[in-house]
Order: C-alpha cells, then structure tokens, then sequence
C-alpha cells in the first residue's frame, strides 16, 4: 500500500474528530455565553437602590479674641518734621492704652511710613495753562494694632480712644475685628452634627415610606461652612467668615447618599 492511501484514513479520522471536537465546543461556548450575558444583565437590574439626603447643624459662638487698629497721621514740612510728630503723639497713645489696662504685650506698633505730598500747580505759557507738580511738603503716619482676648475691655477703648482728639492727637480708628480661636475644632465637631442630622433624616424617612432598612453609606459630600453674624441664614459657595459681631452662628450643611436594603 502506497503512502498516499495510508494517509487518506488517517484524514478521515481526523476531520471526523475535529467535527464531533466542534460539536460539543460550540453549544458550551453559546451556553457560557447567554450565562454571562445573563450575569452581566442581572448585575445591572440588580443595582442597590440608595437615597441621598441632606443633614445641616447651627451652633451659636461667642468671640475670644479682638483685634482692632488705630492710625496716627501728621502733615509737615518737612520730612523730620512729620516723622517727629507721629512718633511723639504714637508715644502717647500707647501710654494711653496701657493706663486702661492694655498690657505690653498686647499692643503691636507697625513702623512709621512718611511720603511726599505734591500739588499741581498751572502756569500759563502763550495760549497754553502748563501744568507741573510740586511738592508740598510730607506725610507720616504709624498704626497702632490691639490684639487681646479681653474682648469687652478692648471694646470700650475703641469707643473711647477718640478722647484722644481732645489732646490734638489726630486718631483715626478702625472697626474691631471679632475673631473665635476655637473654630477648627468646632468645625470638625460641627460637621459630625451635621452628618447625625443627615442620618437621622433618611432614617426617618424610610421609617414613614415603608419597611427598608438604611444601609451603608455609598458617598458623601461635605458643603461649605458659613459663619454669619448671630441670627443670619445667609449662605455663599465660597463660605463666609464674619468678622463683624462679637456673636456668630456656625452653619454647615453635608450631603450623604445611603444604600436602602
């Protein structure tokens, strides 16, 4: 027998095994298939449904610490001139602060700034008004920065510091700044009211809407703080810090999505 007739068999036998290979291959593949196509749909109609709501907390706080500035300016002549000025009546404003009670320590003394003033003068040439500058002298100032957690005694010495005027001290005096030390701690504990509050909330309206249980938490979203002068609602996306009022409210709110079982 001829090789080529050996082989022919052999052919046969192989084509016929790889067709029946085929045969039990195909339906596995088309069944392994439709179970993950099957898996994949139920995974998606199976999604947890969830509820997202919203917890918000207020705190009333009271400042602890005042800071408030004044400004001595003088007009002079010459440049010595107007910087002896402010520094003598500097002198005495601070010998003031401290006969009410201000300790050193308390009392900050920016250094003195002194600038030329000039005018514009018109001088008339031909048809034309010419116009140049002149110097009219100088102006120097200094000002004087209180910071203390006495709050009301500072209060009433920026009431009263335009006294001062009496004494030809020309004082100008800027609103006092109302600051709370506490507030970095107060806001984590404030946003940690605010998420019970959130809690609470989904809780309650499960407990009205049916029998589903509140799961796990699936995201949350921290809004911004906002402190406003006592008994203001108002609210900004950049978050206000009131410096105006010696009585605040702390407001916050937070946003946290729960998984419903």
């Amino acid at each position: 027998m001829s090789d080529s007739e050996q082989t022919r068999p052999n052919l046969r036998t192989n084509l016929t095994s790889n067709a029946w290979l085929a045969r039990c291959i195909l339906p596995t593949a088309i069944v392994v298939s439709v179970s993950i196509a099957a898996w994949s749909w139920h995974a998606v109609k199976a999604k947890p449904h969830t509820i997202r709501v919203t917890g918000s907390a207020t705190q009333r706080i009271t400042s602890d610490l005042l800071e408030w500035d004044a400004r001595i300016q003088h007009h002079a002549p010459t440049r010595a001139s107007a910087y002896r000025k402010v520094r003598n009546d500097v002198d005495k404003a601070v010998a003031y602060l401290q006969e009410k009670g201000l300790d050193a320590s308390e009392i900050r003394v920016s250094s003195t700034e002194v600038s030329g003033v000039y005018e514009t003068e018109y001088e008339q040439v031909g048809d034309q008004a010419v116009s140049h500058s002149r110097l009219a002298g100088f102006v120097a100032e200094q000002t004087i920065t209180v910071t203390s957690t006495d709050v009301p005694k500072v209060e009433l010495i920026s009431r009263e510091i335009t006294g001062l005027l009496d004494q030809n001290i020309p004082i100008e005096s800027s609103a006092p700044k109302y600051h709370y030390t506490g507030l970095e701690d107060l806001k984590i504990e404030i946003l940690a009211d605010a998420s019970a509050d959130a809690r609470q909330r989904a809780e309650r309206i499960l407990a009205s809407a049916g029998s589903a249980d509140l799961g796990p938490i699936v995201d949350t979203h921290m809004g911004v703080i906002n402190i406003n002068p006592a008994n203001s609602t108002a609210t900004s996306w950049e978050g206000q810090n009131d410096k105006s009022s010696l009585e605040k409210d702390i407001i916050t709110v937070v946003h946290v999505t729960y998984e419903v079982d």
